[in-house]
């Protein structure tokens, strides 16, 4: 049976489809927390920094069905609805990207947290002044991420 280590590094490759993703441009945390409880500061961190959870895809049901042997697994689609439009409507080609999204999966007893580092976005485009939203966006998914190993103590 597939683990589920084997498919989550094929998902990273196909959810992270920008041209040039590599190990350096993803930002993952461990968490000893239980996936209810990690999801929970998740989604509670997105929201204290002014984000909204656009969307959560469950992603476990699909690959237990497909004959993976997995546990707890989710997408979450992250954003600022008048930001992503924005960008979306300035930079088409920025769509296929839009909203960013957090995978997050327990494993062996912990929840880890997996995103494309933002900056990858502002390599697609040529305006500086815009570049300045995936510099905050990529401060933010640090802090969210602090707020996450925070919510273990």
């Amino acid at each position: 049976m597939r683990t589920m280590r084997h498919y989550f590094l094929v998902l990273v490759f196909f959810c992270c489809t920008a041209p040039h993703v590599h190990a350096d441009d993803l930002l993952m945390v461990r968490t000893q927390q239980a996936f209810p409880e990690a999801m929970l500061a998740l989604q509670t961190s997105i929201r204290e920094h002014g984000y909204k959870v656009t969307r959560v895809q469950r992603i476990d049901i699909g690959l237990t069905g497909m004959g993976y042997k997995t546990d707890k697994y989710r997408v979450v689609f992250v954003g600022k609805p008048a930001e992503i439009q924005y960008l979306v409507n300035k930079y088409p080609a920025l769509a296929a990207y839009m909203p960013p999204q957090i995978s997050i999966f327990a494993e062996q007893g912990e929840t880890v947290l997996v995103t494309a580092n933002p900056m990858i976005y502002s390599e697609m485009i040529e305006d500086d002044a815009d570049k300045i939203l995936f510099r905050r966006w990529e401060s933010d998914v640090y802090s969210v991420f602090d707020d996450i190993r925070a919510a273990e103590d």
